[in-house]
């Protein structure tokens, strides 16, 4: 996992790729490095941010060409050595590479044998000694990587330049490569919102597809050589404002734009008349969603928590069974899928390779897949080629909070579609929609109270672990307020279904043991309560995060927090915030990185 960035062009190398790397550090931030080439290939990098790179811009500003990387550790420890960019021997090929080269070890034996001096423990250094062994039989620089690639298994998102050839080389196997078109000068990302501010134009490279770049062109080819026409993007989704502005911190800010995030995500989606909902990326007809037997819902992390909300509203409202599935665990357990079934994949950067794993399974069985998607254009987007986008705009805090609210929104908005095309009655649903209207201003209003969280903070900064009860809806936001505060603060949390509690985790409890309860008034009412006595009875300071004028539960409360009435199958888009913010304010209490927490990346494309 990690941020690439190139240039190639006329101007000064080195500023827009220093742009570029804090555009993307979000993707990983253990280390940094960047080459620029001018007589000859000069690179900087080392371990921690962009800030800690040590480069006098001054002294490069005549370099027109340059690649740079930021770092999340997956082979090979955090060190500069292991730093990309990676240089071959005689120093006049330099990569960074994004994924995992899986035939890493027969390769290193060779090189070994053949009497390379390998610097770094990475699996991308050696793409750069096998480049180097194939420039010298005298081939194109294009065609040099093509020959190296039928060599590597694995995933790549790969750029190459070349100490004496004035272009870039890209190829693609698994992991996002954008190349963004400009006048007389081109650029690269892993991510195109990076490269918003330069061009609107986007080719996204495909699987097996390589690109050969100079400032005035692209030629794209398969890995055997192939020409391949390729299709250029017009880049111009509206999206809110990724810098800080008033802000302290990404998370914060994001926290605050999800009144405006879910209007959008709901903005000409609902048709309140007829109590129904047209989610019309999906291309799903009423018959088909009618005669559907089951629905199966896929993520990772949050997304998954989004996921096991999503399942329990779904088979409330279309009265069908729904699952939720791990993604990692998706394909590798051989999972039976039918044709009469509806698959659905939910995730914010459409680039988890996880997920791009069960959509191949499941279409190599014989399924079809649609995803639930906030990038445009990302690579899961075009895999699945149908589904929702959800509009969220850029996240950039690597604990996710306004796209979990727009998964939850855009999965209920499915469940009243699938439901309203079999049997869900119409006032029901008309009554459901309203309610769902009103959320946005309702969270904006709450937003405004600036709550206190202090009591809270004070009773689990300290802690040895923190539990997050709840039952049905509030299940799976317990799991993701347990989620957020673990990412946040490094304080091991777990999230579970009230009723499982007696089943083990009560071992863990000692006086003064926080316990935060999500206790919406709902038909858990009375079993959720006996499972709090059973964690008072044994001295743990109780937490309720209770909707207003509920003085009922209250009372079992050490501390009490309320949040406004949303409506039964509303209450987690509700409950949530509260958590969100109870993780921000004990990160920032405890001095920790709220954007950037240690060994996580905002999307991890890597098995």
């Amino acid at each position: 996992m990690c941020g690439i960035f190139g240039y190639i062009g006329n101007k000064s190398a080195a500023p827009i790729l220093i742009k570029g790397l804090k555009d993307l550090e979000y993707r990983g931030y253990d280390s940094v490095g960047l080459a620029l080439l001018g007589n000859k290939i000069n690179i900087s990098k080392c371990t921690g941010t962009v800030e800690s790179l040590k480069l006098d811009i001054e002294e490069f500003k005549t370099e027109k060409i340059g690649i740079a990387h930021t770092r999340w550790a997956t082979h090979g420890k955090v060190t500069k050595d292991n730093a990309h960019p990676h240089q071959s021997q005689d120093g006049k090929i330099v990569v960074i590479h994004n994924g995992i080269i899986e035939n890493e070890k027969r390769i290193r034996d060779l090189l070994i044998k053949e009497g390379f001096i390998l610097k770094s423990e990475t699996d991308s250094e050696l793409i750069a000694h096998l480049i180097s062994k194939a420039y010298k039989l005298n081939i194109s620089p294009l065609e040099c990587v093509q020959e190296v690639l039928k060599y590597l298994t694995g995933t790549w998102g790969l750029c190459v330049i070349f100490e004496d050839e004035d272009c870039i080389i890209c190829a693609r196997n698994g992991s996002s490569i954008a190349l963004g078109l400009g006048n007389n000068e081109n650029f690269i990302s892993s991510d195109p919102y990076a490269l918003s501010e330069y061009t609107d134009k986007i080719i996204y490279l495909e699987d097996g597809e390589v690109a050969l770049i100079t400032k005035n062109n692209i030629e794209v080819t398969s890995e055997s050589g192939d020409q391949i026409e390729p299709k250029i993007t017009i880049f111009s989704e509206e999206w809110s404002d990724s810098s800080l502005i008033e802000y302290p911190h990404h998370m914060l800010k994001e926290i605050n734009e999800q009144p405006e995030s879910i209007r959008r995500c709901i903005a000409g989606r609902i048709i309140i008349e007829s109590g129904d909902c047209k989610l019309n990326g999906l291309e799903l007809t009423d018959s088909e969603l009618k005669d559907s037997t089951h629905i199966t819902l896929i993520g990772c992390g949050t997304a998954l928590n989004a996921c096991q909300v999503g399942s329990l509203i779904i088979t409330e409202l279309a009265d069908i069974v729904t699952n939720a599935y791990e993604a990692s665990e998706f394909a590798t357990n051989n999972m039976i899928i039918d044709n009469q079934g509806l698959y659905f994949v939910v995730t914010q950067s459409g680039e988890t390779a996880d997920i791009l794993s069960a959509i191949k399974y499941i279409k190599n069985k014989g399924g079809d897949v649609r995803g639930i998607v906030n990038v445009v254009g990302s690579s899961v987007a075009r895999e699945c080629g149908k589904g929702v986008y959800l509009y969220s705009g850029q996240e950039k805090s690597v604990a996710s909070t306004k796209v979990f609210s727009n998964m939850v929104t855009a999965l209920i908005m499915l469940g009243i579609q699938i439901g309203r095309a079999r049997n869900l009655n119409e006032e029901v649903a008309k009554i459901l929609l309203a309610d769902l209207i009103e959320v946005p201003d309702i969270i904006e209003k709450y937003l405004k109270r600036n709550i206190d969280f202090s009591e809270v903070i004070a009773a689990i900064n300290k802690s040895k672990q923190v539990i997050f009860l709840g039952r049905g809806l509030s299940a799976p936001i317990a799991r993701e307020g347990a989620l957020k505060l673990m990412e946040i603060t490094y304080i091991p949390c777990l999230g579970y279904s009230a009723g499982a509690m007696k089943h083990g985790p009560l071992a863990l409890l000692e006086e003064n043991s926080p316990v935060i309860i999500i206790a919406p008034k709902d038909e858990h009412r009375e079993k959720l309560i006996s499972n709090l006595l059973e964690c008072k009875s044994r001295g743990a300071k109780i937490i309720i995060i209770h909707q207003e004028g509920d003085d009922e539960i209250t009372q079992y409360a050490d501390i009490s927090i309320s949040v406004p009435y949303t409506g039964r199958l509303l209450s987690p888009l509700m409950t949530v915030i509260p958590l969100h913010l109870i993780s921000y304010y004990t990160g920032l209490k405890l001095g920790k990185n709220i954007d950037k927490p240690r060994n996580l990346a905002k999307s991890v494309t890597v098995g």
